[in-house]
Parts: C-alpha cells; structure tokens; sequence
C-alpha cells in the first residue's frame, strides 16, 4: 500500500533530517516505526501526509508512493482523500467543541449527515468512553481520552493508512494498553492499515506485524516484530534489557549501539 524509496528530507533547505529512509507497509498489515527522541521518526510521517511544507521542510529526494501513486506533488488534504490520516503527536483536539463536535469537524469530504452519524457511532462503538463523556468539551478529557479523540477524528475520514505519532505518550500504562488493544481491534475489524510512530517499543511490537528501527535519520533493522523483540540491542536499548548483567560491575564497559560501531 505504502512505500517509501531512500527518501531525504531537508529543513530549512540546510538540515538533513532524514538519510535514505527505505520502508514498506502492506495493505492491511501493522507496521512500527521505532526509535528514540529526534531520530526522524515523526519527520517520516509528516513526509508521508503532506506536512512537511508549515515547517519549513521538503522531500528533496526519493520516492513516496501511495497505492502506486506518487504523493510528493500532492497536498496534505489531497493526501487524505486518498485515504491516509495522519494523528499528531500531542493529540490537538478542539478543546471548545464537545467529543461528537470534533468527530464531525473532520467530516467535510462526507456529503451525508446518515453517513456522519454511522462514522460517529462507529468511533463511540470503538471508545465507548467517549460516548460516556459525549456532552463534555474535549478541553477537560483526560490525556487517554483525548488521544482516544484525536484517534476516532482520525477514523471519521475512513482512511485506508492510519498513522498514529506517540499514541502512548504521557499516559498511564492502563491506558496504554486500552488505547492498543483498541487499536488492534480496528485493525482486525476494518482491515486498514496502521503505521505505528512508537517510543514504547515492547507495546508497539505487540500489536504489528512488521517493525522498523530508526536511529539519526537512517533505518538501521527491519524485520518481523518477534525478530526485533528478541534482537539483544532492541532489548538492551528499547525494552528495559534482559537483566542478565550487571553492567555497573564491569570495568570499562561502554555502552554503544552495535549497527552503529
């Protein structure tokens, strides 16, 4: 469905953001995207809907392509009618418009209000604990129920490619795993595909198929998620480590990345 070919991508036409990133997500399939703090991550998905431009950034090589089509000369709402959706790390919702309010704020490309209702339920369905806050305004949700909006705004375009930045970010590990196992049911349900932007590297790899690992703007190791979780570096570095050394006890130890030595 998606790939994206050695694509480079510029700030401020000085900054190199991104060297060469090569992936691929399959129709239907799950993908991660992991790595740490300013490793290209988010910049990666900003090339993909369109969101580089309010940035001052800029594909300046590579291709990015879309069921086949080439997405570079398109804008960012071209891009979601296309089918992809794009949910922002920080959550972004409108916090003077209750949660049915911000489900319809993204509903310009529907015609029918019949339509619109079907969506909102859907999304009620999916979160039903944004039903239960339904006459709130989405400024006073907790963290987990605004990402949950940020999330059900995203599915009210029907997107084929859903893209989520940092869903986990800033809550409570319960709600890290309600939010995930939601998002693992949409997937059986619809059969869209997700591309996961994830810090929470043992979280994201529960529910993908397929992982990436970016570091400094450069993917470093792909391969099926259960690969990724058993790699030693992975672990070491992304999920907690085996426990197996103590390496405060060894003498000179250093701690570095092997793909980087």
């Amino acid at each position: 469905m998606l790939t994206l070919e050695n694509i480079e991508v510029v700030y401020d036409q000085v900054f190199l953001a991104i060297k060469g990133v090569s992936l691929e997500v399959a129709e239907g399939g799950a993908v991660a995207l992991l790595g740490s703090n300013g490793a290209g991550k988010s910049t990666t998905l900003k090339a993909i809907s369109g969101l580089l431009a309010p940035e001052r950034g800029k594909v300046t090589r590579g291709e990015v392509r879309f069921r086949g089509q080439d997405l570079r000369n398109l804008s960012a709402p071209e891009r979601v009618r296309l089918g992809i959706a794009h949910v922002l790390e920080g959550r972004h919702v409108f916090g003077h418009l209750t949660p049915l309010e911000n489900l319809i704020a993204a509903t310009s490309m529907h015609k029918s209000r019949a339509k619109v209702n079907e969506l909102a339920e859907r999304v009620f369905e999916w979160f039903p604990r944004l039903k239960q806050r339904a006459n709130a305004q989405a400024g006073y949700l907790s963290g987990g129920e605004q990402q949950m909006l940020a999330i059900g705004r995203a599915l009210m375009t029907e997107p084929k490619l859903l893209m989520l930045d940092e869903p986990s970010l800033g809550l409570a590990p319960f709600l890290v795993d309600e939010i995930f196992d939601i998002i693992s049911r949409i997937v059986r349900e619809t059969g869209m595909s997700i591309l996961l932007v994830e810090q929470n590297a043992a979280a994201a790899l529960a529910i993908v198929d397929h992982a990436y690992l970016i570091d400094n703007g450069r993917i470093v190791m792909s391969g099926t998620s259960q690969a990724l979780a058993q790699n030693p570096d992975v672990q070491e570095f992304y999920l907690g480590g085996t426990g197996r050394v103590d390496y405060h006890n060894v003498k000179h130890y250093r701690r570095r990345k092997r793909w980087l030595a």
